[in-house]
């Protein structure tokens, strides 16, 4: 049996290993284990943690059975990204550039998982500067999507959900800025949260400069897991405050129940390029969430395109005050074609424009916040297709417009400050599909109570072992 503690939950080891039925140092020498045997395949975990993290396990089991309290995460193995700090690694964001950038302390999202007792393993895959849907770098590779096939694993979080979908920990750390947790989530077969903004605390301390305003009103940190369950557990853990992030909300993770019957609106083609296979994966949601009484209606939330589109305005040019100029310089080709594809996506606007983007964007919220005082969820397509071949971002113009076209039920919601979970329906031809669960400004528990039905009436994915 303790072979086999990388393929179980995080609610189990922790329940287990709080229990004394099982001790942390075998759950976590079970997921090394894991990760020597099948990382190679997948190149998903950069960073293995090998002595630190058995240490961190051991007094993980001498605290228990000294009768100390135990947090939620008791002994749980995770992994975090390498684009937030975390002390004695350096803090890469997949930059060569980086590679030696040694952080001196813990981000707040690491300092929590630690408080809560998570056991970190190893720290995972991202594109240069965490800028694509898609996760290769120069300094660490690429990584490959499990389910094979030549899928993108997504980006930025990709090597965040491939590790959990081929088994390497119960949990993972994954940020969203514009689909970086969700959409790995959606490419490799697992669950991924994107809190609303402020909810889970967020500073890199080696950071030389404050991020930009559309990082601070819409990139978050957040947890991937392989159960809706776990997602909750870990977020729980992740949104303790830190007095490091003034940005960071004290908002109960529970709010007032909603009027009886619930109501969802499901939107299974908002767009004219959604494929029928993921118009079916929201139809099913809506079926289960149906069956678990809720009122179903198929309408879509307001204005979802043009929200997507004020995402590219704000971002990709706010993008070009000082990022663009550091991925010239910086950055490895791939990264370079990307942000030039994004550039070549989006007009340039003067200050003006930007100062009227945030006029749009309260009056787009005001329109959501009514929506939702109707609706408890809404769900829609995570991608408006099936996960991309990967590399796609690197195709001439025209394939990467439409490429950008399809993810704007993912762009929608960041924009907006709106929590959204992206958890999987089944295989589509073998690939992984799902849908995204969005509900209103710190409503995180109404989307996971909707996706663990959702997910109820699915079948489980994984773990895998990695294909192809």
């Amino acid at each position: 049996m303790a072979d086999e503690l990388w393929s179980w939950s995080a609610v189990d080891l922790a329940r287990a290993i709080t229990r004394d039925a099982v001790s942390s140092e075998d759950a976590t020498r079970s997921v090394l284990g894991r990760i020597e045997a099948v990382n190679p395949k997948v190149n998903a975990v950069v960073d293995v943690m090998v002595d630190e993290a058995l240490q961190a396990a051991r007094q993980a089991d001498a605290s228990r059975r000294s009768g100390a309290a135990c947090g939620p995460l008791h002994g749980v193995p995770v992994t975090v990204k390498v684009n937030v700090d975390t002390k004695g690694r350096a803090t890469t964001n997949g930059v060569v550039a980086f590679r030696d950038l040694v952080a001196t302390e813990d981000s707040p999202v690491v300092a929590n998982l630690r408080k809560a007792g998570a056991v970190i393993v190893g720290r995972t895959n991202t594109p240069a500067f965490s800028h694509r849907w898609f996760t290769d770098n120069e300094l660490h590779g690429a990584t490959r999507n499990p389910w094979g096939k030549g899928l993108t694993p997504g980006g930025s979080s990709g090597g965040a959900a491939a590790a959990l979908a081929a088994g390497m920990g119960a949990i993972a750390h994954g940020n969203d800025y514009g689909g970086s947790i969700r959409y790995p989530a959606y490419a490799c077969g697992v669950a991924g949260l994107r809190p609303t903004p402020g909810r889970v605390p967020a500073f890199n301390p080696s950071a030389t400069a404050e991020r930009p305003i559309t990082a601070q009103l819409m990139s978050v940190q957040g947890p991937l897991a392989r159960s809706v369950a776990d997602v909750r557990l870990a977020f729980a853990a992740m949104a303790m405050g830190d007095a490091r992030d003034p940005n960071w909300v004290p908002a109960p993770l529970a709010g007032p129940a909603p009027p009886r019957p619930l109501r969802a609106a499901i939107a299974p083609a908002p767009f004219d390029d959604v494929v029928p296979e993921v118009r079916a994966a929201v139809e099913q949601a809506g079926r289960a969430l149906e069956a678990a009484g809720y009122v179903v209606e198929q309408v879509a939330p307001p204005k979802l395109g043009e929200a997507a589109e004020l995402w590219h305005r704000m971002v990709v040019n706010d993008e070009r005050r000082g990022f663009v100029a550091t991925v010239q310089a910086l950055g490895d080709a791939a990264a370079r074609r990307n942000v030039e594809g994004h550039l070549r996506y989006v007009p340039e606007i003067d200050a003006d424009g930007l100062l009227d983007a945030f006029g749009q964007r309260l009056a787009l919220m005001r329109a959501w916040s009514l929506f939702f005082a109707k609706y408890a969820v809404a769900v829609v397509p995570v991608s408006h297709v099936l996960p991309f071949p990967d590399g796609l971002d690197l195709q001439e113009q025209p394939v990467v417009d439409r490429m950008m076209a399809a993810q704007h039920c993912l762009l929608a919601t960041p924009v907006l400050g709106y929590p959204s979970v992206s958890v999987p329906t089944g295989l589509a031809d073998g690939t992984p599909v799902g849908v995204q669960v969005i509900a209103a400004r710190f409503r995180e528990d109404l989307c996971l109570d909707a996706a663990e039905i959702v997910e109820a009436h699915a079948p489980r994915l994984t773990p895998i072992d990695p294909r192809g």
